[in-house]
């Protein structure tokens, strides 16, 4: 019997968050990170700013990373990304929460990342217990249900259920109502191992009648919120696919 099952889901980036702040040019309040980064220096003190541009009129605006600042408080290689407008320094700003909230606006995630989800050859009908490791490639706050549904390919009411049941056993800190932004594990117990873990004193007791069955749980067909796809035979090969998210 395998005792190391595990199942990786990563919440990849597909776009930059939008910045929702009042544009002075015009009644737009939404902007999109430029891709750049400029640097101003006046002596030995630096101003360095993420530029945004107005998705209704164009306007370039500046977000203000550091104000000020002595050349010598700054990390050399980090100057530098600021000064090639490096890609990962760039999302690295666009997606920061401290940035956003010392500069007064808000950060829109809405359309920014789909869901992969990748399951082991033997992830469907080996009785152990499965793991699923849950990476986050930008810290976009989803709602633990709303990866549940995605990754299971089930509705609200039976994810909920099946958490209360103790077939999806979440980390203590997280509900299926929490959000989540960084790494976290989670487990996935089929039925029967449910109710043997229930007699050990591990978990609730599992309804008679359910809605999903994990036996039945395709992990990673690409129309995961078909109907049908919890009701399909299981292939013995390793799956991946990838759903849009928000």
């Amino acid at each position: 019997m395998n005792t190391d099952r595990k199942a990786r889901w990563a919440v990849r980036q597909s776009a930059l968050p939008t910045v929702v702040r009042p544009c002075p040019d015009c009644p737009g309040t939404r902007h999109r990170p430029s891709g750049k980064i400029r640097v101003n220096a006046s002596g030995k003190l630096l101003d360095v700013w993420l530029l945004l541009s107005c998705a209704g009129c164009d306007r370039t605006s500046k977000v203000p990373v550091h104000e000020r600042a002595h050349v010598s408080s700054l990390d050399p290689a980090r100057l530098v990304a600021y000064e090639t407008n490096d890609a990962v320094v760039v999302r690295e700003l666009a997606t920061s929460a401290s940035l956003a909230a010392r500069n007064c606006y808000r950060l829109d995630w809405t359309g920014t990342w789909e869901l992969e989800v990748r399951t082991p050859l033997h992830a469907l009908d080996d009785p152990t217990p499965l793991t699923v490791l849950v990476a986050f490639e930008l810290p976009v706050p989803v709602r633990v249900e709303r990866l549940l549904m995605l990754g299971l390919g089930l509705s609200r009411t039976a994810v909920r259920r099946m958490v209360e049941d103790g077939r999806i056993q979440l980390p203590p800190a997280l509900t299926p109502t929490s959000k989540a932004h960084r790494d976290f594990a989670l487990t996935l117990r089929r039925p029967a191992a449910v109710r043997r873990a229930t007699s050990a004193g591990v978990a609730a007791p599992v309804p008679a009648a359910t809605t999903a069955d994990l036996s039945r749980v395709d992990l990673g067909r690409a129309d995961l919120g078909s109907p049908r796809a919890a009701s399909r035979t299981p292939r013995r090969r390793p799956l991946v696919a990838r759903v849009a998210g928000g």
